[in-house]
């Protein structure tokens, strides 16, 4: 959610634990970041996933959503005050699930939460829920892979179903950020390119023109909706694609 440049908090993870962390696999890596997690500017901020998730209707008009890459559950405390029956969280790393498990026993509303491990590009719903959602989970997803997790995402929707995330326009080369992003991602292929298993985390990734025409390709309508969010996140998009 917030660039790479962001500053961490005190009770963050130290570099040696981030070094660590960025030398594993992405599901042990997170396993490792999992208790300090929610410290790092890579947990999406209260008001984006409440503005976010305030598009999808008062509480108690679901029954059932869909929290893609869960992490430590933050978009799961929100979205079970709108679901009836059930909100599912799927993650790969399981440190992330049992955080997640631990913070959101209390949050409010009556649904079951239920925690998955597993890979989002091998999910298997047929159309049970009414939202799925997703957030800081784009940048762990080859762009060769996205069309195969929008499909999972479209086949787990109902139809009318809508699919609810935050993202950008792809930004000026004249920006700082983009350099910064650019930077961080080059020394991400260097270090996929000289060990195994290869870490998955890129910037730049499923922004607004890409999302756009894989959603519309499996048969989403589309709309991005700008200015909802406060600042420093004034630049991102919230999107609702819609289940034909």
């Amino acid at each position: 959610m917030l660039h790479p440049g962001a500053m961490f908090h005190r009770k963050g993870p130290t570099f040696f634990e981030l070094a660590q962390q960025c030398l594993s696999s992405v599901e042990h890596g997170y396993d490792l970041l999992a208790p300090k997690f929610d410290h790092t500017p890579f947990r999406t901020p209260e008001v984006v996933l409440k503005k976010t998730l305030e598009q999808l209707g008062p509480p108690g008009s679901l029954d059932r959503a869909l929290d893609v890459g869960c992490g430590t559950g933050a978009a799961m405390r929100h979205l079970r005050p709108l679901c009836r029956q059930e909100v599912v969280g799927v993650d790969l790393s399981r440190g992330m699930l049992d955080e997640a498990r631990r913070r959101q026993a209390d949050a409010p509303g009556e649904a079951t939460l239920t925690f998955v491990q597993g890979n989002a590009l091998e999910m298997t719903y047929e159309a049970e829920f009414d939202a799925v959602t997703s957030f800081g989970a784009f940048g762990h997803i080859l762009e060769e892979d996205e069309p195969q997790l929008v499909r999972c995402i479209a086949r787990a929707l109902k139809p009318g179903g809508r699919f609810v995330f935050v993202t950008a326009e792809r930004p000026s080369v004249l920006n700082p950020s983009y350099w910064v992003a650019r930077g961080f991602n080059a020394a991400m292929h260097v270090r996929n390119a000289l060990r195994k298993p290869p870490f998955v985390m890129y910037y730049l990734t499923f922004l607004v023109p890409r999302a756009r025409e894989l959603l519309e390709a499996h048969g989403f309508e589309v709309d991005v909706r700008e200015g909802l969010l406060p600042r420093p996140f004034i630049g991102y998009r919230i999107v609702v694609a819609t289940k034909r």
